[in-house]
């Protein structure tokens, strides 16, 4: 007989002990008497707290790993949220940097301006205001493009000035826009008086010598000239007003083999700002005296003219 068939279980007759009902019922009640005991009269806490001791250094170990991922995780958080918070400080360092240097640009030009209108009055000829746009593009003149021309009045041979003094003139005018040539140009040149000796000359633009200068050509090496003296419009163009500045003698280089002494001024108003005065010429000033025409005589005048001329010396008694 084969032992799969064998019956293992215990049969009945040996049976011993409880009904797992029994246990049950009896377990249930002795869970319930211990919980009573426990509450009232604390059984249980020695155990534990030798319990939460031993586990204690378990439980840190165990945690540890999980509080390392959370601070890796944080230090990255803040140093995204440091690093954004640099570039929108950066941002607004560069905002804030900008905005000071366009307030100090604003001053500037106010300045300028203010100092505009009080050359705007003392002048007596009409003048337009004009701001520079940019230089021109040829390396080899001195020529900036303001943002009037002919449309606004603007004609060829104006003179262009500053608060400083004389800044160059118009010499190409087109609708909109118009050339301003700097004194310091090689092709430009202006009549000018020495304004402590009265002593006129001719400047001459000569923009390799002082970093821009005006050459004062054929002077005479005796001439009473000295370091620092103003030069002023003379008037005499029929362009400039008189009186206006030009500029001051920085060099003078008198040569014992030349009759003549080269003397080279410097420009007082070289690129200063942005706004200008552009003066019509003098000559076409409105108000000024124009030439007198003789009075037309016709054969009857000419009649009178010459009855009067031989009556004159029996008037004046000679014969």
């Amino acid at each position: 007989m084969a032992l799969d068939t064998l019956e293992r279980s215990v049969p009945p007759i040996f049976r011993q002990g409880l009904s797992a009902a029994s246990k049950l019922v009896l377990l249930g009640l002795l869970s319930i008497l211990l919980m009573a005991a426990d509450h009232r009269l604390k059984i249980s806490q020695p155990i534990r707290a030798g319990i939460t001791m031993v586990l204690a250094p378990l439980q840190w170990l165990s945690l540890q790993p999980l509080r390392w991922a959370h601070a890796a995780g944080g230090y990255f958080v803040d140093l995204d949220e440091a690093r954004d918070a640099a570039q929108s400080f950066q941002v607004r360092s560069i905002g804030q940097t900008q905005r000071l240097q366009q307030v100090e640009q604003l001053l500037q030009e106010n300045a300028q301006l203010r100092e505009l209108l009080e050359l705007r009055t003392q002048i007596v000829g009409p003048s337009k205001p004009v701001q520079v746009l940019y230089n021109t593009a040829d390396a080899y003149s001195e020529r900036v493009v303001v943002d009037r021309g002919q449309l606004a009045g603007i004609v060829p041979g104006s003179a262009v000035i500053d608060a400083a003094g004389v800044f160059g003139q118009v010499t190409r005018v087109y609708p909109f826009i118009s050339e301003v040539t700097l004194l310091t140009d090689r092709d430009q040149s202006i009549p000018v008086m020495n304004a402590r000796t009265g002593t006129r000359h001719v400047a001459n633009g000569d923009p390799a010598t002082l970093g821009g200068s005006l050459e004062l050509k054929f002077v005479p090496a005796s001439a009473d000239m000295k370091q620092g003296d103003l030069l002023t419009t003379s008037g005499i163009d029929g362009v400039y007003p008189a009186g206006l500045h030009v500029g001051t003698i920085a060099q003078i280089d008198r040569r014992i083999d030349s009759t003549f002494a080269r003397v080279h001024a410097k420009p007082m108003a070289v690129a200063r700002g942005r706004h200008l005065l552009v003066l019509t010429p003098v000559k076409d000033w409105p108000g000024l005296p124009g030439p007198v025409e003789a009075p037309k005589t016709n054969a009857k005048n000419k009649a009178q003219v010459a009855n009067r001329e031989a009556s004159a010396p029996a008037i004046g008694g000679k014969p």
